[in-house]
């Protein structure tokens, strides 16, 4: 049986544009068509090497976490100061929300659109809120170890707050007019935790 022909686009690239363009307008209001478009790919293509909507949206979702999420958590937990990097990473996130057309996180407003009877993404988002979560308390655990947080804190507890924190501004920020709000959520932040 001979091989079919080989693809004519990189499969990773129409990924994430069809991550782009859910990330922008959500599962329901994205359209097949929309999709074809901008992935540049035809139907066939898109069902022979994605499957269904539904399959790609989950594709999209996990491509999401393994580019955005990942890079968050790389710099949470990078070499140096534990509550720089928190700092960091937090200021950058409100930068980037900043700006006009601001699309939020993915799984936050993925957490908006679908609920739990979707047993498969609210499986998928969990995970990664907890991924998220998890890095968070290892760095508090290594802020706790540097003496930059009470040795009496929770870093879990702390940890699940800051991912509320993360997810809120992320959320706030799509119909925030300025960054007010976001700049001074994440110094009252870093200043709760010096003086947890």
């Amino acid at each position: 049986m001979s091989r079919g022909p080989d693809k004519q686009f990189d499969p990773e690239v129409a990924l994430a544009r069809a991550m782009e363009v859910f990330w922008a307008k959500g599962y329901e209001a994205t359209s097949l068509s929309e999709l074809l478009e901008q992935m540049g790919i035809g139907k066939k293509s898109l069902y022979d090497t994605f499957g269904n909507k539904r399959s790609l949206f989950l594709k999209a979702l996990e491509y999401y976490a393994q580019t955005q999420v990942k890079s968050i958590r790389d710099q949470l937990l990078a070499p140096g100061s534990p509550l720089d990097n928190l700092e960091k990473v937090l200021l950058s996130i409100q930068q980037r929300q900043v700006w006009s057309g601001c699309r939020g996180c993915m799984l936050g407003t993925n957490i908006a659109d679908f609920d739990t009877h979707e047993v498969e993404i609210a499986a998928i988002l969990r995970h990664h809120l907890r991924s998220l979560e998890d890095a968070l308390c290892t760095l508090l655990t290594r802020a706790q170890t540097a003496g930059e947080i009470s040795a009496q804190a929770q870093p879990r507890d702390l940890a699940r707050m800051l991912v509320c924190t993360i997810q809120g501004m992320a959320l706030l920020s799509r119909v925030m007019d300025s960054d007010t709000l976001l700049k001074s959520t994440v110094d009252s932040t870093i200043t709760l935790l010096k003086t947890s």
